[in-house]
């Protein structure tokens, strides 16, 4: 069985290169390895998570990027949000430093990156958002997680988005954040990829 990008500890060869590619019209550099998701290109998934986030509707606050891989779309998020802090994490180690490098690289200091299983290591209870592009292969229960306690790290207002293909479960997942948030709503459908928002209305 492949090694999963979900890994810890990947021990696959390394294969670093180097991308530059352009999200919410700023030019990124990205250094990217084996062992890590969507290590060629920045995933279709990502990309339309980004250009569908609004930041009108945020109240303000911290920002975590959940399962950050080697970071699109909190150094995203933190390029174009410069007033506030960014996390970024994930479990895979290997892509955890592709991430420091790759903040260093696009010279971002509002950004914090650390490992965690889910959030079992993120102790800030009032973030305005968490973003995610979540492992669907670690299997059900671990994204059902992902969303299920992300109302305990959000504040008031604060907004869950998340996105997925349809035939991945969009429909399942959405439901579970209906079931969580008291809301869940598709922000955009494209090439099957839903974008879906919920936000935290009560405690």
């Amino acid at each position: 069985m492949a090694e999963q990008y979900f890994t810890a500890h990947p021990t696959a060869q390394h294969d670093q290169h180097t991308f530059d590619f352009t999200l919410r019209g700023q030019v990124f550099h990205f250094l990217t390895d084996s062992g890590v998701f969507a290590k060629g290109t920045i995933d279709y998934g990502t990309r339309v998570l980004l250009q569908t986030l609004d930041f009108d509707q945020l109240p303000e606050g911290p920002i975590l990027d959940l399962g950050c891989g080697y970071g699109p779309i909190g150094l995203t998020v933190a390029s174009e949000q410069s007033q506030r802090p960014v996390d970024l994490v994930d479990i895979n180690q290997r892509a955890l430093e592709l991430a420091r490098q790759n903040a260093r690289q696009n010279q971002l200091t509002n950004i914090r990156v650390f490992a965690s299983d889910s959030y079992q290591q993120v102790t800030t209870t009032d973030y305005a958002a968490i973003y995610t592009n979540p492992p669907l292969r670690a299997g059900k229960v671990v994204v059902t997680t992902m969303i299920t306690q992300a109302k305990d790290h959000l504040q008031l207002q604060g907004q869950f988005w998340l996105v997925v293909q349809k035939k991945q479960g969009a429909p399942s997942y959405q439901k579970i954040m209906q079931h969580t948030f008291g809301n869940a709503q598709i922000m955009k459908r494209d090439k099957g990829y839903y974008i879906i928002k919920s936000v935290k209305t009560e405690n």
